[in-house]
């Protein structure tokens, strides 16, 4: 009889447990993928191939307690950069390590390193540094050229975006030789890309879809401070240009012509005579434009202007304002020779002329 009982009781039980073991929730059965597409799988590989060579910047201050008066570093800022050769150089943007007593470099095996500035060229918003990464060295991107970039180009940026290390963003080369001004000054020739650049990407490298340097990403277009899709990059060639000359000297040699122009005083002077061009205002002494014979504007006792040399071309390439002469200038050399096509006193008048250095 007891055993009847029991038997009842266990059949009700699992009666009763049935349906709420019925009801466990189970996954749904996950559906195979299949191979990437190619052009999917050619940016797998290349970020795979190419991220090991992007490094993250650490920027750091120094501060001191005020009652122990000991001297601590403190992180200032992040940016990116990327691995330059097999000397352990470091290639990034000026800005991101200007102002700083130091800065860290971390690759993305997470070693981090203390980095010694080489030097820099701010005119060109470039800056090398140096660590030390003993026998597992990343190995340097390959090195493209923009010469022969075409807008619509597929282009890759990776860096590290607000702190978010090692992030890969895709894009075109929206337009090339755009020129961008800041109060630090002009850069010119610098590839617009439409790919998303954000605080933390400068001084990370810009890519073309076989994996080639063709560019170092410096700033973008927002009003809000984040990416509009209007972003821009350091081209390739000036990059290589620019940095052996870092790494040699500590600093790049500017070719120096030795003129002064104000865009505001040259508008009004060649409307007032009709003419296009930039009006020289003032020629610095001892300087190639002095020893040319370059004319500057003259102020008379009455207050009446005598206008000086009007730059009318450079190489044959028309000058209509500083932008257009500091663009034409940019990636001239010391020791170049260069033809100006002047207006002086309403009469047309070439010189060429040598130009010289300053760091």
């Amino acid at each position: 009889m007891r055993r009847m009982k029991w038997a009842a009781w266990l059949a009700t039980l699992f009666l009763i447990a049935t349906p709420a073991l019925a009801k466990q929730p189970q996954p749904r059965a996950v559906t195979p993928r299949g191979p990437l597409p190619a052009d999917e799988q050619v940016q797998v590989d290349l970020f795979r191939r190419a991220s090991p060579s992007v490094v993250f910047i650490t920027t750091l201050d120094r501060v001191v307690n005020p009652f122990s008066m000991n001297v601590r570093e403190v992180p200032r800022g992040t940016g990116s950069g990327f691995i330059w050769d097999e000397a352990g150089h470091v290639v990034t943007n000026y800005h991101v390590i200007a102002g700083a007593r130091g800065a860290q470099v971390r690759l993305a095996d997470q070693r981090s390193f203390a980095a010694e500035l080489v030097g820099a060229s701010p005119e060109n918003d470039l800056a090398v540094l140096r660590i030390k990464p003993g026998e597992r060295r990343p190995a340097p991107l390959p090195l493209g050229s923009s010469a022969d970039l075409r807008v619509g180009q597929h282009v890759l940026a990776i860096g590290n975006p607000f702190g978010f290390d090692h992030t890969l963003t895709t894009g075109v080369i929206s337009a090339l030789d755009r020129s961008i001004s800041d109060d630090e000054g002009s850069i010119h020739h610098l590839i617009q890309i439409d790919a998303a650049i954000n605080p933390g990407n400068s001084g990370g490298p810009l890519l073309d879809s076989a994996g080639r340097l063709i560019g170092v990403n410096t700033s973008i277009y927002s009003p809000s401070g984040a990416s509009a899709g209007i972003g821009f990059a350091i081209p390739a060639d000036t990059v290589n240009r620019v940095v052996p000359e870092i790494i040699a000297y500590g600093h790049y040699q500017r070719a120096v012509l030795g003129i002064v122009s104000m865009d505001n005083v040259s508008e009004v002077v060649t409307r007032r005579l009709g003419v296009k061009g930039m009006l020289i205002v003032e020629v610095q002494p001892r300087t190639p434009a002095a020893e040319a014979g370059l004319r500057g504007t003259r102020i008379g006792r009455d207050g009446s202007v005598d206008p000086g040399d009007i730059v009318q071309s450079l190489d044959g390439k028309p000058v209509e304002g500083s932008g257009d002469f500091d663009r034409l200038m940019d990636g001239k050399r010391p020791g170049d020779r260069i033809t100006l096509g002047l207006l002086r006193e309403g009469k047309p008048l070439s010189l060429t002329i040598r130009l010289g250095g300053r760091r």
